[in-house]
């Protein structure tokens, strides 16, 4: 397995063999242990044809510069599957917080979000699975804190989202103020009480896997 558009490691399975990352700021992030990273982009990959039985990009599409030339990439050095760990923009968008404090975050998505069907199309055919969020997710990606909301308001962790971070705080600052006071009143809990005993949610995060 090779994990391509790595960042600093997150989710990469025993069987991975190598990670390719184009910044050397996330590679020297990588925990000690980790499989070595080779620093390049997904759209120009310098392994050999049919390098690894699978190739994996998670949460990382929508920051590529060529999508067309990465998924060829992807399929170039894999064997057997590919498979792409992405979010469907249509139902993110009714994420609570995207859709009640943070509008200003969807129009921002919406300009880089890749379609789930057009990653199939480039894919050649791929089926799709549905990954519910687990409550308690360790990593911090944008819904990862669906039934944490207070964690929203602490700036390292907004710092590590991307669709917040590029987006500004001055432009998050009304809808985190509101939240804010909400978690005070309580009426956020009012509101949303149906999430407070879920395990898992169902945010928009899809597998999208092609076997080869």
């Amino acid at each position: 397995m090779i994990n391509v558009g790595a960042g600093t490691g997150s989710y990469e399975p025993p069987q991975t063999v190598l990670a390719v990352e184009p910044s050397s700021v996330m590679i020297a992030q990588r925990p000690a242990g980790s499989v070595p990273a080779l620093q390049a982009s997904a759209e120009s990959i310098p392994l050999a044809d049919d390098s690894a039985d699978a190739t994996m990009a998670l949460l990382t599409v929508h920051h590529w510069t060529d999508l067309e030339a990465g998924i060829g990439e992807l399929l170039r050095i894999a064997r057997r599957r590919v498979v792409i760990f992405t979010w469907d923009q249509t139902i993110l968008r009714r994420f609570w917080l995207v859709d009640e404090y943070l509008p200003e975050v969807a129009a921002f998505d919406d300009t880089r979000a890749v379609a789930i069907d057009r990653l199939i199309a480039l894919l050649g055919g791929a089926r799709t699975e549905t990954a519910p969020i687990p409550h308690d997710c360790s990593d911090g990606f944008a819904a990862a804190f669906w039934r944490r909301p207070e964690a929203y308001l602490d700036p390292e962790v907004r710092e590590g989202i991307s669709m917040l971070a590029q987006t500004g705080e001055e432009a998050l600052r009304p809808g985190l103020a509101r939240l804010s006071d909400e978690l005070s009143s309580g009426l956020w809990h009012q509101r949303h009480a149906d999430l407070l005993n879920r395990e898992t949610l169902d945010i928009g995060y899809r597998l999208v896997i092609a076997d080869l």
